[in-house]
């Protein structure tokens, strides 16, 4: 089959790799119909993410159709289109029976190599990394699906993949961001990074009931969207001291909730200290980039909550925790628990509440992959969201 796979920093390609069998009776196989590039994708493209290894296939944003399953398995047949959620979850061990799906502590062949990171093991991950599974990812022709009968969801009849695809990670993602928030009706919501997750979180908080949301970027086009499809107002961090027009905008009280959906790869032009977070990261003595969480920290109002869905990789440096202390914010972060929030935002879709497709802004072929990993990037041609059809 062919797939993009990752050959080190910056080093994507489309190859041809064996195809994918049956290796437990839960599992199925589906044929790939619709995949995505995630932000999270990047930071492996960029090296951020250790204990890749050349050849890996890439992807974590999929759905298909079955054409196998395992002896064991009974909830999907041959035929089912399904989406399928980024993490992987076994259903019945403690915090899967506590629906923190994404803290599994089945799912992952490798904890102990994850444990020596970060003391535990969350769950395994698709197409993120020998220390998180070592499980090929979707952004190919076909996918293994491990605990088949946990988690993946039947696409409706009639549903466009294109409406559906997002239930694998980025919906329930911006989704999770903005109720860890505890968002109370007529809040403020500020909003950092306005790419897909961001975009989702947008949305999010007005269902959760917001009064305001801010969504903060400097990239033209996602600032754009945030404010037709998101009804959000604007900061322009390259025009703008973001601190400085927070309080404004708040009369010095600061926004309620605050979400960083940026993570370890903040812009490297944004402040001072930034620059010296990515010489730092150059140079092999800093893992992330944590200039947002930072300025999260600072621009919450006291009392406030801090919700973290970017991605973070390993250690961050100069975080203002005295502030945190002080002010008593409220931190609310992880992985998505996708599992638990997939059949809920369909009901929201099929409702007619609301458009995923909204994000999307390129559609091409697997074959097409390695240029807009690049173009997505590097934020060019207006490049927010890359969905392929193998």
């Amino acid at each position: 089959m062919r797939a993009l796979c990752w050959h080190g920093k910056g080093d994507i390609r489309c190859d041809t790799v064996d195809d994918p069998t049956i290796e437990d009776d839960r599992d199925v196989i589906i044929r790939v119909t619709s995949c995505a590039i995630c932000g999270s994708d990047l930071h492996l493209m960029d090296g951020y993410m250790p204990t890749m290894e050349s050849g890996d296939v890439l992807g974590h944003e999929t759905m298909g159709e079955v054409v196998e399953v395992g002896r064991g398995h009974t909830k999907f047949k041959v035929g089912d289109r399904i989406v399928v959620p980024f993490n992987i979850s076994c259903g019945d061990c403690y915090f899967c029976r506590k629906q923190l799906f994404s803290l599994c502590d089945r799912s992952n062949p490798n904890a102990a190599q994850a444990a020596k990171m970060m003391g535990h093991s969350p769950a395994g991950l698709f197409g993120y990394s020998h220390m998180l599974g070592g499980f090929w990812g979707g952004q190919a022709e076909y996918m293994r699906v491990p605990y088949a009968d946990v988690g993946p969801l039947k696409v409706p009849d009639g549903m466009p993949d294109e409406q559906a695809l997002f239930l694998s990670d980025i919906f329930p993602t911006g989704y999770m961001a903005a109720e860890n928030a505890e968002i109370e009706p007529g809040d403020t919501v500020a909003i950092w990074g306005c790419g897909p997750v961001g975009q989702f979180a947008i949305q999010s908080a007005w269902m959760l009931g917001a009064g305001r949301v801010i969504a903060i970027d400097k990239v033209p086009e996602r600032l754009a969207l945030a404010r037709s499809a998101g009804r959000a107002e604007t900061i322009d961090f390259s025009d703008e001291d973001v601190y400085d027009r927070l309080m404004e905008m708040t009369g010095g009280r600061g926004p309620d909730r605050c979400i960083d959906c940026v993570g370890t790869e903040s812009d490297a032009t944004a402040s001072a200290d930034s620059m010296l977070d990515k010489a730092k990261a150059a140079l092999f003595l800093a893992t992330d980039r944590p200039h947002v969480l930072r300025q999260v920290i600072t621009s919450c109002r006291k009392g406030g909550t801090v919700s973290v869905p970017g991605v973070y990789i390993g250690l961050v440096d100069h975080i203002p925790f005295g502030a945190a202390m002080n002010k008593g914010l409220t931190f609310r972060m992880g992985q998505t628990h996708t599992q638990r929030y997939m059949e809920p935002l369909l009901r929201r879709i099929e409702a007619g509440e609301i458009d995923p497709t909204f994000v999307i802004t390129h559609r091409a072929t697997l074959e097409d992959g390695p240029e807009l990993y690049k173009r997505f990037r590097d934020k060019e041609d207006g490049c927010i969201k890359v969905v392929m059809q193998p």
